[in-house]
């Protein structure tokens, strides 16, 4: 018994030795979260593994262990746990997450008028992530705050990085920090995907802008790159041709959008600008409705665009 998948002292967390009407033998459940699972879950938890392989790898080498091991080798330490915010830290955090479908995550999407949740593979809940409080926050600032989680990753898929948005307990907004917002990993160039890369695309800052695009544009693939630096440093997929940027109104991404355009001239890309009516697309989707949008943007798009992505 302890308290949670990383060992910490408690007893919320047990693996069942007998077979009961609510449980397995060998199967696991944290009381206190409602997390539960075989054994194999549980390594890929403790271990915050990325993929099921290298939790496959970590049981194998556990298990193949030669009898003739001496006490020594036996008592050895474990290796150092990941460097707090490497991309494998980052990996890790993001499989011990689990899926935004009825968390708090999911309500605080929906309460900024997102609300087309399936399909957001890069998108996770932790209940009780770390949060490392800033100089500007308060005596008694709370170490852990449940969070949205995002993969951050490269052209190939590849998870370079997570992002994660501390939340207020209510689910209606951003915890109440200094800093709510934070990635982890190698972010520079890369973003949170909505949809594999095509010819088209669209890039923006924020999660929340983005996924208002994909309210009234679906099937259009879409690109966080969480910051407006990020947004101006963001990587070219080789089959890009045209690039969509949703500009938030702000000298920031005005400064994005110029690089952007200096970039994508000397690739050989064409870049059109989707401009909000007010700050970024989230506040035109709250004030205005997924109608009022879908048409402002709609009309925004390259011709050949317009039947292909918009809504039917």
């Amino acid at each position: 018994m302890v308290g949670d998948v990383t060992g910490t002292p408690g007893r919320s967390l047990y693996v069942r030795l007998f077979e009961t009407e609510r449980g397995t033998i060998g199967n696991w459940v944290d009381a206190a979260t409602g997390e539960h699972g075989d054994l194999i879950d549980l390594i890929r938890l403790n271990r915050r593994h990325g993929r099921l392989a290298e939790t496959i790898d970590e049981a194998e080498r556990f298990l193949s262990l030669p009898p003739s091991v001496d006490d020594e080798q036996r008592n050895r330490a474990p290796g150092p746990p990941a460097r707090a915010g490497s991309p494998s830290a980052a990996r890790r955090l993001f499989a011990a997450s689990k899926p935004i479908t009825a968390t708090l995550a999911a309500t605080y999407l929906q309460s900024r008028g997102i609300l087309h949740l399936a399909d957001l593979s890069a998108l996770r809940f932790h209940p009780r992530c770390y949060y490392r409080p800033h100089d500007d926050d308060g005596p008694g600032t709370p170490g852990a705050f449940a969070a949205l989680i995002a993969s951050v990753t490269d052209d190939d898929g590849t998870q370079t990085g997570t992002h994660r948005t501390w939340l207020d307990p209510s689910g209606s907004a951003k915890a109440a920090v200094a800093s709510p917002r934070r990635a982890m990993g190698h972010i520079l160039g890369n973003a949170i995907r909505f949809g594999q890369a095509q010819d088209a695309m669209a890039a923006g800052e924020g999660i929340e802008t983005m996924l208002s695009l994909r309210e009234v544009l679906p099937t259009l693939p879409l690109a966080a790159a969480t910051s407006s630096s990020h947004l101006a440093a963001i990587q070219f997929s080789p089959p890009l041709r045209r690039l969509y940027v949703a500009r938030d109104r702000d000298a920031a991404g005005d400064a994005a959008y110029a690089i952007l355009t200096e970039r994508a001239q000397a690739a050989g890309i064409e870049l059109l600008p989707l401009v909000p009516g007010l700050g970024d697309f989230n506040d035109d989707l709250r004030q205005h409705g997924p109608s009022v949008v879908g048409a402002r943007v709609v009309d925004q798009l390259h011709e050949a665009d317009r039947a292909r992505f918009q809504r039917l």
